[in-house]
């Protein structure tokens, strides 16, 4: 029972589909909907004609939003790494200053004791 597969019909672009998968039923049918649009939107264009040409625009298109996705993630990522290096150089600096304190006042208290 672990290795089943569920089942869902779904239709792109008026052909129906049988999926299997692990993923929930309704997640198939969001990405089958999504599917859909996408050769839709590519067959009202215009610009191409036959099933195989809409179907291979439409992957195209997607394959470019999945790229700059991609793309955008990675400058998220990247931004987010910079800040994390600054705080950490910063917090660096304050922690290095802050012991450079406590020092200096350890060796002032202990001067004090020496000459009590």
């Amino acid at each position: 029972m672990a290795d089943e597969k569920t089942q869902v019909t779904v239709d792109i672009f008026g052909i129906e589909y049988p999926i299997k998968g692990d993923a929930d039923p309704e997640y198939i049918r969001e990405v089958a909907r999504y599917v859909d649009s996408k050769m839709r939107q590519v067959s009202r264009s215009g610009s191409v004609g036959s099933t195989i040409k809409v179907a291979v625009a439409a992957a195209l298109n997607l394959t470019d939003e999945l790229f700059k996705e991609r793309a955008e993630k990675q400058n998220l990522i990247s931004e987010m790494n910079e800040r994390v290096t600054k705080l950490v150089r910063m917090l660096d600096k304050e922690l290095d200053e802050y012991m450079k304190k406590t020092a200096s006042r350890a060796e002032r208290g202990e001067i004090r004791k020496a000459n009590n």
